[in-house]
């Protein structure tokens, strides 16, 4: 029987079968990045768990419907509401317009994920093209008597919503005792921004006119009004990274709650941290590395998505040169394994069997890729071997049917005998082995067994 899939759902905090709201569609919300400067390696760790997610809803036969916003305007420095919106930050640093920077940054965020292969949300969606969405979430949300007003903008009161914080399991009583931080007109320690007014006599370069004054939305706003634009009240499944859990995603259900009386999404599932020396890599610590930053350094960025396959995405993955350095290794190997390997075979099914089994257990990718240097070293049939991997990387993302090696081009001929080879040595033939081994060092080429397949090289 397949193994159904099991998502860690972190609403419940429990393992629970997933079962679409939709039968064949499933509704997909990631939170995307905020555009004031580069995304670092930490940030696409996040998103290729996420894209790992989807292609595994995908090899389980759904649809997926997959929006991802980009967060333009709203994000401020602190998550006390306090400090500036971090774009008119960015733009200040850059001496660029705001409006510049977004775009700057937006595109080099869509240039990477084409580099590490994560696939297109089949939705993008800026918070400042939907500024109108927003105004009426919160005009609702105000009607319902869940908002209040200060001098500097539209608050939403916890207080109102008893279970609020469930997602994180605050300790809202002890937060409240233990507060040390200026509330100014705040009421609660855990009320948050729907709108912002510009600041007196200062003009924006983002701001807007709402029906409570010239200014701007609060970061969590966005979220709430485009995932039920484009996915409705309810939907399967909201993602984003463990530093969601504590205020981003618990704001974003209490805003819905309050709309629609909905916790918005069916599971909520969060990506842990990428470390740097055990300590969490940010932009604001300064010195973050890039995509760029290891490309310069000589690696394939898909050296990078690899190293993420080899961690569960709920553990926390240490980044260092070294490890980096070993998942290119273990990446070249299995591409050269992989293309040695003869065409026209078919899938293994045990091993599809299994496969399914491993990334149906909570996206168990670890012992995915576990499973896939088992078939290429094992006593498969070299073309089944290939034909199973390459079903295997449907999940994996790591573009192993279009590799091809940087040297020069190997003659179809000498493939052809090298396949043969390989062919006789798995039938245990060693006779005639030995004698195709021959015939390639005639034509002038060596070939290196090893357990995962062979390589072939100029004598």
């Amino acid at each position: 029987m397949p193994t159904p899939l099991t998502l860690y759902d972190n609403f419940t905090r429990s393992l629970r079968v997933f079962a679409p709201l939709k039968a064949t569609e499933v509704g997909l919300y990631t939170c995307g990045p905020t555009v004031y400067d580069y995304q670092h390696i930490g940030n696409f760790r996040t998103f290729l768990f996420e894209d790992v997610l989807k292609r595994v809803l995908e090899w389980n036969g759904y649809r997926v419907r997959h929006v991802m916003n980009i967060t333009d305007v709203g994000h401020l420095t602190s998550d006390a509401d306090t400090g500036e919106d971090k774009m008119e930050t960015g733009a200040r640093r850059t001496g660029r317009a705001a409006w510049e920077i977004a775009s700057l940054y937006t595109d080099a965020f869509l240039t990477d994920m084409k580099l590490l292969a994560i696939e297109d949300p089949t939705i993008l969606c800026r918070a400042t093209d939907h500024i109108g969405e927003q105004i009426e979430f919160i005009a609702d949300i105000e009607n319902k008597g869940y908002t209040y007003r200060t001098s500097d903008g539209i608050y939403f009161d916890t207080s109102k919503q008893p279970d609020y914080g469930f997602l994180a399991r605050l300790d809202r009583a002890g937060l409240e005792g233990g507060k040390r931080v200026d509330l100014g007109e705040k009421r609660s320690i855990t009320d948050f921004a729907l709108w912002k007014f510009s600041p007196p006599g200062e003009k924006r370069q983002m701001e807007w006119a709402s029906p409570w004054g010239v200014g701007f939305p609060g970061w969590h706003i966005e979220c709430s009004a485009m995932a039920q634009k484009y996915l409705g009240d309810y939907f399967d499944i909201h993602c984003g990274g463990e530093d969601h859990l504590s205020i981003h995603h618990p704001n974003e259900i209490a805003q819905t709650q309050a709309r629609v009386g909905t916790r918005l999404a069916n599971f909520w599932m969060h990506g842990y941290f990428l470390l740097a020396n055990d300590a969490k890599m940010a932009k604001s610590e300064g010195g973050f590395l890039r995509l760029d930053s290891l490309v310069d350094r000589g690696f394939d960025p898909m050296a990078f998505r690899y190293l993420c396959l080899t961690a569960h995405y709920r553990t926390q993955l240490n980044f260092t040169w070294d490890a980096l350095d070993a998942a290119a290794t273990a990446l070249d190997r299995m591409r050269n394994g992989l293309f040695a390997l003869p065409e026209g075979g078919t899938p293994d099914a045990r091993y599809i069997e299994r496969f399914s089994g491993e990334i149906n257990d909570d996206l168990n990718l670890p012992r995915a890729l576990a499973l896939g240097w088992e078939v290429l070293r094992g006593e498969l049939p070299p073309a089944s071997k290939k034909v199973t991997l390459l079903a295997f990387d449907r999940v994996f993302g790591l573009g192993l049917g279009a590799w091809r090696p940087k040297e020069e081009s190997i003659p179809q001929a000498v493939h052809a005998l090298a396949a043969a080879r390989a062919a006789a040595r798995s039938a245990k033939q060693w006779v005639e082995a030995d004698r195709l081994r021959s015939e390639l060092h005639e034509a002038g080429w060596e070939v290196e067994d090893s357990g995962d397949g062979y390589r072939l090289k100029r004598k």
